[in-house]
């Protein structure tokens, strides 16, 4: 049974275990090569973002730090082995909006998704653009929510799997929308837009760098994004709660975590570091370069969000009735 968490404060959050280290511990950290665990294999987004923090967090530590690749399980296998790290501030991970979901999707986690971290940073946020086919005969999102209500279960939305962001993106809006839509499962989101452009289905939830770049070139239509406010990479389109959705919002995120028990010294020099490699001018291109947008944050911040997001999403998932098992 799912742990109610929103009793859980943010002090707690932070407080949780909090040791401290003798003096001469504190003042020479970092002595060794930062590890940063990425649970999604190279070339992606969440790795993007790493390797861009840690490049950039060299000059800020005035230490290595190493990109680790551990994927799996729709990153469970390398967020695990992120909780299960001596809590010496040696090994952090980035984790994507996906961990607050997966506390619902799947029965039984290796972790609990809130009380086995330490939040960091948040590292930027994205939100996922709404694409048709363009032989799709609407125009607007207003014109989509009515022909999916004239046509019930005859419209197709793809998305990298079971429980992905672009299936529970899907799913919120029928649930909004009180339509009825037939979502595709794929693995992976490159097989899923390839069939997308050819027409075999016929609307994604999409993140931005899968479908921006066929948006530009007309091969898909864009109806909307799915964050609070407009995306920069497309901010000619309305938000879906502009174009007739209210209150409708789906944003991706990223933030950096460490384990449980992180001394908060170490919490404080990590935060530190990372922010200011976020709002170093090169990442922040580089992040804009992979749709998205550069966010840091103070771990409370974090934390309050990882903790909202579990239980918004717990919601969603039980009304959907979306399970990954």
């Amino acid at each position: 049974m799912m742990k109610n968490h929103t009793d859980i404060s943010i002090a707690v959050l932070l407080a949780l275990g909090v040791c401290s280290l003798p003096a001469a511990a504190q003042s020479s950290y970092p002595t060794k090569p930062i590890r940063i665990i990425s649970i999604f294999p190279a070339g992606g987004g969440n790795d993007g973002i790493c390797r861009a923090v840690a490049q950039k967090m060299v000059e800020t530590m005035k230490q290595q730090v190493i990109v680790e690749n551990r994927p799996g399980a729709n990153g469970i296998i390398g967020t695990e082995l992120a909780a299960r790290a001596a809590p010496d501030g040696y090994t952090i991970t980035l984790i994507p909006s996906g961990h607050a979901v997966n506390a619902s999707l799947y029965k039984k986690l290796p972790f609990d998704s809130i009380k086995d971290f330490t939040p960091l940073s948040l590292a930027g946020s994205s939100p996922m653009v709404l694409a048709l086919h363009p032989s799709v005969p609407v125009k607007n999102v207003r014109e989509l929510i009515a022909l999916a209500k004239a046509r019930p279960e005859q419209l197709t939305y793809v998305s990298a799997g079971i429980g992905a962001s672009g299936h529970l993106a899907g799913a919120l809006f029928e649930s909004m929308t009180n339509t009825k839509m037939v979502h595709i499962p794929y693995k992976g989101m490159s097989l899923a837009v390839s069939d997308l452009i050819g027409g075999q289905v016929s609307m994604s939830f999409g993140t931005s760098l899968s479908m921006v770049p066929h948006v530009r070139t007309g091969r898909l239509r864009a109806l909307a994004t799915t964050g609070a406010q407009r995306s920069p990479a497309l901010p000619e389109l309305p938000t879906v709660a502009e174009a007739g959705v209210p209150n409708f919002e789906a944003s991706l995120w990223y933030g950096f975590v460490g384990p449980a028990k992180l001394p908060a010294d170490i919490v404080q020099r990590l935060t530190a570091g990372i922010v200011a490699a976020l709002n170093a001018p090169d990442v922040r291109e580089r992040l804009t370069s992979l749709g998205v947008d550069a966010r840091a944050s103070s771990p409370e911040e974090f934390g309050r969000l990882m903790v909202s997001d579990l239980d918004r999403w717990a919601a969603i998932i039980r009304r959907a009735g979306v399970s990954a098992e």
